[in-house]
């Protein structure tokens, strides 16, 4: 799983006032908007102390409570107030948790889940359809929906991208059996972040909803065109589908959030520039949801689980040149460091589990604070933190130190 990375992790409209507990590549945060500015604040849900929920406290104006001991945390993750403390008692510098960068954007609210300061973190995708929106007086209408796959996000990402599937996976929906050949294409790079591939397929004849308008595009499929289709990756985790129908544009984008390796919530958006009035959205959010169901189905059982890393270790042919595409970057940035590692993550003894552990920006930009973390990555601290994660108890006179 890639870190230093943008992640559109919910709908701005499903984030409130309410503390809300979301897990991104292993990691739990809290996610809330403040009551005064309307800021989205992302934490690790996990106070310091002795290891409550965030998520399961309150807000008193912008400042998260904790429900166990009433610790409260502002947006930069610093904490203000211990209620236990006699007057006078200074809070201590590790009462922090760390807290990631947040956008909002395309509907979506998108966290940093990384160290890497601004002007060094790779940008967040171009989504052009979205300044064209019906609602705006454009041409785009949308539905979105979610939907949870038992699955690596990597096998999911390939999937989105892969052409040669459809004929098999969606045959008779938007895959033609009877014609299977994939035309050999060239990968588009729009930047260093995306590739893409842009061939002509042949549909099948039209069903349902789109049945009904088959004079519109002919029913006859030796006298139907074929139809010009785009898919491609967007780091770290996105798939954009775009499809050239005889009567409009459909074009999909999804979020595929590693809630673990072999666990992924997808966050979806399906644009049309066809039947753009609101009794139409039912048929479209069904059709795309027909869609996911029919690749679990195959994609949940695909193994091994994660991708292979070396290149020779499963078998690539020419209409899979895409998916090549995205295991060579994502070896290039694992060069870099970017993979989440052995480092990122602690282990606690009873009961044995793992825990993620992201340093987020304020780690490097303040040198200060180096050491005024209790929830440390492995590589930034010794054993002892994994036993403080799991519940484990500090003297006060070591509290009191820091």
């Amino acid at each position: 799983m890639l870190k230093n990375f943008w992640y559109a992790v919910e709908f701005s409209d499903h984030v409130t006032t309410k503390p809300q507990r979301l897990t991104v590549l292993g990691q739990y945060l809290v996610v809330y908007r403040t009551p005064k500015q309307g800021r989205v604040v992302a934490l690790s849900d996990l106070c310091v102390h002795r290891g409550a929920a965030l998520s399961g406290g309150w807000l008193k104006d912008d400042k998260i409570v904790c429900p166990y001991h009433g610790w409260e945390y502002d947006p930069d993750g610093a904490c203000t107030k211990i209620p236990a403390n006699l007057p006078g008692r200074g809070i201590p510098k590790k009462a922090r948790v760390d807290s990631y960068p947040v956008q909002e954007k395309y509907g979506f609210v998108w966290v940093f889940m990384g160290d890497l300061p601004e002007e060094e973190r790779p940008p967040m995708p171009v989504w052009p359809e979205f300044d064209d929106l019906v609602e705006n007086g454009g041409k785009f209408r949308t539905v979105t929906g979610e939907f949870m796959w038992k699955a690596n996000y990597e096998r999911i990402l390939e999937n989105g991208c892969d052409i040669a599937h459809a004929p098999f996976v969606h045959a008779g929906r938007f895959g033609n059996p009877d014609m299977p050949q994939v035309p050999d294409y060239e990968v588009e790079h729009p930047d260093e972040w995306s590739a893409f591939a842009t061939v002509d397929l042949h549909p099948p004849k039209p069903s349902g909803l789109w049945g009904k308008f088959g004079r519109l595009i002919g029913n006859d499929l030796k006298k139907r065109p074929p139809v010009t289709t785009s898919a491609g990756w967007m780091l770290p985790n996105m798939i954009k589908l775009h499809v050239r129908l005889p009567i409009g544009d459909m074009v999909i984008y999804d979020t595929n959030i590693p809630i673990d390796e072999t666990t992924t919530l997808v966050k979806w958006v399906a644009l049309r520039t066809f039947f753009t009035g609101k009794w139409a959205n039912r048929d479209a959010i069904n059709r795309t949801m027909r869609i996911f169901y029919e690749d679990a189905a195959v994609v949940n059982k695909v193994r091994p689980e994660l991708l292979p890393f070396d290149l020779g270790a499963e078998l690539h042919i020419r209409s899979d040149i895409i998916a090549v595409e995205y295991r060579r970057r994502r070896q290039e940035l694992a060069d870099k460091g970017w993979l989440l590692s052995e480092d990122d993550f602690i282990t606690g003894d009873v009961p044995r589990r793992t825990a993620t552990v992201i340093p987020s920006p304020a780690r490097r930009e303040s040198p200060e604070l180096s050491r005024a973390w209790v929830h440390k990555a492995r590589g930034e601290h010794p054993t002892v933190a994994a036993a403080r994660l799991m519940g484990a108890e500090d003297s006060p006179s070591s509290e009191e130190k820091n």
